[in-house]
């Protein structure tokens, strides 16, 4: 089977600011037991994903275009860009979000424990 990403967009995810658009590699159905997001994200200038906890799951995020702010579970800052990982391990928060003038992209894949 070939087909293309879906796109979903949602306002406000997570507290955070404006819409978010997810391109799923994969749907929820797709990945069954194993988890329920595998896609690319997009914040346009000015979006964020707001503060949020993962109870029995972890999700890593890779980075592909732009620039970015990732607010870790220790609230620690972190400028990050193309190439760089994310990690959020079971029971931990975080937050990201584009302060730039330009679209941040990254993968993320949401995988039960």
């Amino acid at each position: 089977m070939v087909r293309k990403e879906i796109l979903t967009q949602a306002e406000h995810v997570q507290n955070g600011r404006g819409v978010v658009k997810t391109y799923h590699v994969c749907t929820k159905e797709e990945l069954g037991e194993v988890g329920r997001l595998y896609g690319r994200v997009v914040l346009d200038p000015g979006c964020s994903i707001g503060w949020h906890r993962h109870v029995g799951e972890t999700e890593p995020y890779y980075v592909l275009k732009g620039q970015g702010t990732f607010i870790d579970n220790d609230k620690q800052v972190y400028q990050v860009g193309p190439g760089d990982v994310c990690v959020i391990e079971d029971g931990q928060y975080h937050s990201i979000e584009n302060n730039s003038d330009e679209p941040f992209e990254f993968m993320a894949l949401i995988y039960n424990l």
